[in-house]
């Protein structure tokens, strides 16, 4: 099929199979209770998803606790006992950042830029 390309000289080659950050990951993380969330996010070919708080409880089937609607620092993915929040483990592994909007009752995920 590509006999042409031995009459130049030259030969067919495969590129060198590179890993994406995302994969390289932790692969012994989950989601928990937050994998329908993962999920969701993981499965957006857009860089940016905006969810309401009422979508995220939609696809979660439960509440989402009330620091979460009065607390940034919620979806801030910070680390408690030296571990990340298990809600920051969702869009984390799915290569997002979350930023809320309280006021506004909104979380917006992008993919992260080392994704």
């Amino acid at each position: 099929m590509f006999d042409w390309l031995k009459h130049r000289g030259l030969t067919t080659r495969t590129a060198p199979l590179r890993v994406a950050p995302r994969i390289a990951r932790d692969l012994h993380s989950t989601a928990g209770q937050y994998e329908s969330l993962h999920k969701y996010l993981r499965d957006r070919y857009a860089n940016r998803v905006v969810l309401t708080l009422a979508e995220i409880e939609d696809l979660l089937g439960f509440s989402l606790p009330d620091l979460a609607r009065l607390q940034s620092a919620w979806w801030n993915g910070g680390e408690f006992a030296g571990a990340p929040s298990p809600q920051s483990i969702a869009w984390t592994l799915a290569g997002r950042t979350a930023t809320v909007n309280l006021r506004a009752q909104n979380v917006v995920f992008e993919r992260d830029s080392d994704s």
